[in-house]
């Protein structure tokens, strides 16, 4: 007789699945992409295939890339070496042009030609399309000191209606992060920072950022993952130590975008294949997810 326990098992998981896609459908979805994802091509052609699928099944991603290391690379062709502070690239006018060039004109359009090739609609943008973020010159503090990074952007203004047009007539924006000033000055700005800003600004459901690590720890020494936390317990961890280094902005970009309107925030390791779907459809997810309160989507969901 054929043994039908895998073939069961698939069907389990799309019924697991079934009230997230209730909950979500014509929602929007913010994912940051950067880190390992956007090196690996096995992560790639993972996560494509993710954000496709959240296409067809009815919610409105939007996606916002990074590029450090390609714009690293193009930097280091032109004998331009990378200076940073508090993990900012320091940017003259030289390779603000470049960082431009490669964010916009490779990175971003690598990104849609994947997704077209999965069979989605994608469109690339940058922040300087349609007037979508405005910013100012940002001074990053040092020991008490405003430091210049020159050609770094603060953002002070987002105009989402371009989003809304492209997300309404099916399409998935590509984001660039790189706007412009009063004086149409390009700024290169912080993908974590624009992501977290755009789905505060749409009053986006959830707000997903893929990095490098597998969440939040529950202790200093690097304890289980805390797969749901509240902003309130974001604070008490920073204070006791345990959230550090980089992980603080990211989670504090987070709780400011809860503030703002946004639904869920998750942080997850996007060098897990289809780590999107396994923590948006799934009960115990894969990271941390981030909320005002822990209230559940549907009455035997488990936070």
């Amino acid at each position: 007789m054929f043994d039908f326990t895998e073939i069961i098992k698939k069907a389990e998981v799309l019924v697991e699945a079934l009230p997230y896609i209730q909950a979500l459908a014509g929602k929007t979805v913010v994912i940051k992409y950067g880190g390992n994802a956007m090196i690996s091509d096995e992560l790639k052609h993972s996560v494509i295939e993710d954000i496709t699928l959240l296409k067809y099944v009815g919610l409105n991603p939007i996606v916002v890339h990074g590029g450090g290391p390609d714009i690293t690379k193009a930097l280091k062709s032109f004998n331009i070496e990378s200076e940073f502070v508090n993990g900012l690239r320091k940017t003259d006018a030289q390779s603000m042009e470049i960082a431009q060039m490669v964010l916009v004109g490779k990175t971003n359009k690598e990104i849609v030609s994947l997704l077209n090739q999965k069979g989605g609609k994608a469109v690339g943008i940058s922040g300087i399309d349609g007037m979508l973020i405005e910013c100012k010159k940002h001074f990053e503090l040092l020991n008490g000191e405003k430091v210049d990074l020159g050609y770094v952007g603060e953002i002070t203004s987002i105009n989402t209606r371009v989003l809304e047009l492209l997300t309404r007539d099916e399409y998935i924006p590509v984001v660039a992060p790189v706007g412009t000033d009063k004086n149409g000055q390009s700024y290169n700005i912080n993908a974590d920072t624009v992501a977290a800003e755009l789905a505060a600004a749409l009053k986006a459901e959830k707000l997903i950022l893929l990095t490098d690590v597998e969440g939040v720890k529950s202790s200093k020494d690097q304890g289980t993952i805390l797969h749901a936390i509240t902003c309130e317990e974001v604070h008490r961890l920073i204070d006791e130590g345990v959230i550090v280094s980089g992980m603080i902005p990211k989670v504090l970009g987070c709780v400011s975008a809860l503030e703002k309107g946004v639904g869920r925030a998750h942080i997850i390791d996007g060098r897990i294949p289809h780590c999107i779907l396994l923590e948006i459809f799934t009960n115990k997810g894969i990271g941390t997810m981030i909320t005002q309160q822990i209230k559940p989507y549907y009455k035997k969901e488990k936070l």
